[in-house]
């Protein structure tokens, strides 16, 4: 099936008009409206002068119209690409510089950020805002989406290929995020399983009047699960998931805005009797576990009866908040290794406290290859790198070195290898080791070092520093530093307030140990264990905080 999503969404709506396609607060959008909706701003970016290859990024928090704003891309052969909101303006001016963006859509609450990119960004030909921009910060003078909505007729639909391609954004390993290039082809076979076979359609549909099909007998029949993203569609497992239950007439159902409300989650859930919830591991089960055992000690306890699946992917998830799920509900928890770069490599599912503790079964596509590009043998105790030949990315865009590096072509076959360490125990169950670059993962955040250890670096009573992942039970990883400056009256807050400057706040050190310097090797290094144990051994145990990160 050569086709683009957006050629089977049209489709979709075709058949199930009044079947309501995306819920946020307050309002339903069919998917009359959201085929509508997508057209309209399809035909304000045609205007504008993006067309088919062009870059439409999404600069917004979850909702309707960030997955309309995907839709008018697709529609009309752009790429979507995804902007991370919690990006400062000088982030978001350098990703759409590196994109050659022609279009933004933003939420109005952002809208401040923008005023920079307006400025310095010469390749974008369109702005919209999404609501109103905050009095104080009021952003460039743009057009609103509603009235551009009301202002310009819809396009009508035109079958797209499934060459058409949609961008994914990643901090990756190299410091600035890279582009990784999906071709919608690729894409939708990297998730036929997790989307399909829920249905009982073993493959990928073969034409399009089958996919349809299968999505009109789905939503009659009650098994396309209202689906909740809880993790930002700005990364790939919200948006790639949420792409895939559109697919299959399911309806999406997003939250409020701002930081992560665990009541307000569960009270959705019941409210609108979601049937699947999309999450980061610990970082965002910890808080809704933490508010269930409240409720259930107040003696008012959550309705949990329409939920049916978690699904998870790019972050620890621990077993005991497994366990605590499994408890309060009948759900099967998919928790899968995956990558903006390709996968899913390995699931971890389980379907019940007796399924724990869970262990990750790689895909038959997956296996873990040493430095000789020769297979691990399960049980040998060696380690290697995580290796997919399944359907996978183009490369990263504008870097030929690093699309080289990551996918590779070995004995023929080319495979994504995006650095995943792991073992495979000898019934070959896989255990996953973490990011042999270094790269740091805060709660699906992917952060490098190096650009924190630059923006400590500028401050100028700070002489060295070296930043580390640490060990936490609810994110996974934090971010801590360990800094050298001769000047005592030098405050953890005031080095954190300086990083937070210029970079988003996830990436902002949680734990500064200052120092008056710090031990470096005869080749100038600085060893990562030694920073770790300093942090660990000045901090104490992690404070878990649920969902207070910025």
């Amino acid at each position: 099936m050569d086709v683009s999503y957006s050629t089977i969404w049209e489709a979709v709506a075709r058949r199930l008009p009044d079947a309501v396609a995306i819920s946020e607060p307050g309002r339903d959008y069919s998917y009359a409206e959201f085929e509508e909706r997508s057209a309209r701003l399809a035909a304000a970016l045609a205007d504008s002068g993006v067309g088919p290859g062009d870059k439409v990024a999404c600069y917004q928090y979850n909702g309707a119209a960030y997955l309309e704003t995907v839709f008018a891309a697709l529609k009309i052969g752009a790429a979507p690409i995804n902007a991370n909101y919690r990006y400062t303006q000088d982030e978001l001016s350098a990703l759409l510089i590196d994109a050659d963006a022609a279009a933004l859509v933003f939420s109005g609450e952002l809208a401040a950020n923008v005023t920079h990119a307006a400025r310095h960004v010469p390749t974008l030909r369109l702005l919209v805002r999404v609501g109103a921009a905050p009095a104080d910060r009021p952003g460039p003078d743009v057009a609103e989406l509603a009235d551009l909505l009301a202002a310009t007729p819809p396009r009508p639909p035109e079958e797209r290929p499934g060459s058409d391609q949609i961008f994914m954004y990643t901090g990756g390993t190299t410091g600035k995020p890279k582009g990784v290039i999906w071709r919608q082809s690729d894409l939708l076979h990297s998730i036929a399983v997790a989307i399909f076979q829920p249905l009982g359609v073993a493959a990928l549909p073969a034409t399009l009047d089958e996919a349809v099909e299968i999505a009109v007998a789905a939503h009659e029949g009650g098994r396309s699960l209202a689906t909740m993203p809880i993790v930002p569609l700005m990364h790939g497992t919200g948006l790639f998931n949420s792409m895939g239950a559109l697919l299959v007439g399911a309806r999406i159902v997003t939250v409020r805005r701002g930081r992560l409300n665990p009541r307000h989650v569960w009270e959705t859930v019941a409210e609108q009797r979601v049937g699947r919830i999309i999450v980061a591991g610990n970082a965002v089960c910890q808080p809704l576990v933490d508010e269930l055992i409240a409720a259930e000690q107040a003696g008012t306890p959550h309705d949990l009866g329409s939920l049916r699946s978690v699904l998870s992917s790019g972050t620890a998830f621990g077993d005991r908040l497994k366990h605590a799920l499994h408890e309060r509900a009948d759900v099967t928890i998919t928790d899968a290794i995956a990558s903006s770069e390709g996968g899913p490599f390995a699931f971890a599912i389980t379907s019940s406290v007796a399924d724990l503790p869970a262990r990750f079964f790689p895909v038959p596509a997956t296996k873990v290859i040493g430095s000789d590009d020769g297979a691990i043998a399960p049980g040998s105790g060696e380690s290697g790198v995580l290796a997919y030949r399944g359907p996978m990315p183009l490369g990263y865009y504008k870097d030929t070195a690093k699309t080289t590096t990551t996918f590779r072509t070995i004995d023929g076959v080319r495979y994504a290898i995006p650095g995943d360490l792991a073992e495979i125990d000898a019934d070959g169950a896989i255990r996953f080791l973490g990011r042999g670059s270094g790269v740091i993962n805060t709660g699906g955040e992917k952060v490098y070092p190096q650009e924190v250890e630059d923006a400590l670096l500028t401050h100028p009573d700070v002489t060295d520093g070296v930043v580390v992942g640490v060990a936490d039970e609810t994110w996974g990883e934090r971010v801590a530093a360990v800094v050298a400056t001769p000047n005592g009256a030098l405050t953890e807050q005031e080095l954190q307030d300086w990083v937070r400057r210029g970079l988003a706040g996830y990436k902002v050190p949680r734990h500064i140990v200052l120092l008056p310097n710090l031990p470096r090797t005869p080749t100038g290094k600085v060893e990562i264990s030694w920073a770790k144990r300093t942090v660990e051994s000045k901090t104490g145990p992690i404070a878990q905080d649920g969902a207070e990160r910025d």
